[in-house]
């Protein structure tokens, strides 16, 4: 990217703003729309576009900075006070996964966000086995690990596209 170093800052603010509203909106729309299936609680995890394409376009912390917000701000907007604790268990550790791997750059933008996917919703197990201080929900992991990896595909692409277009309009601009 090149230009002004104010001008690449302004940008950064510019990205993070607009990515922490757009995941903002489909935070709003998923807990809105639910998929029908058999299977309760699954979600596209469809707000991890905009938080991939932060991580991949603008950086880790921010990355982090917009997740933490759009987490904070879904839960206060939509939620309570375990959606937030879920949903902050699984950010973190799926957050830590998706920069190691990132870092690493073996996998593709893909396979971060399928592992993204993966220990978001380990993470969520996690904090749902000690809130309701049983163990048993873990049964649930083999089906969320499924679910994860399949969304975690999609979000993925759909991701790379977006931050592939992102940062070649970037540089036309910059």
């Amino acid at each position: 990217m090149k230009g002004t170093k104010e001008s690449q800052r302004i940008y950064k603010m510019v990205m993070c703003g607009v990515l922490t509203a757009l995941a903002m909106i489909f935070s709003y729309i998923e807990s809105v729309i639910r998929i029908p299936l058999p299977i309760p609680g699954i979600k596209l995890g469809v707000p991890n576009i905009a938080i991939i394409t932060v991580l991949y376009v603008v950086g880790t912390k921010e990355a982090i900075t917009v997740n933490f917000i759009r987490i904070s701000l879904t839960a206060l907007l939509f939620g309570n006070i375990n959606s937030f604790l879920f949903s902050m268990a699984g950010a973190i550790l799926s957050m830590l996964t998706m920069i190691i791997l990132k870092k690493i750059n073996f996998f593709s933008t893909v396979g971060v966000s399928v592992a993204g996917g993966v220990m978001h919703n380990f993470g969520q197990i996690i904090a749902a086995a000690f809130i309701m201080g049983s163990s048993a929900i873990l049964y649930y992991l083999p089906v969320l690990i499924i679910t994860g990896t399949v969304t975690g595909a999609i979000i993925g692409a759909v991701a790379a596209l977006v931050a592939e277009r992102v940062k070649r309009q970037a540089e036309k601009n910059l």
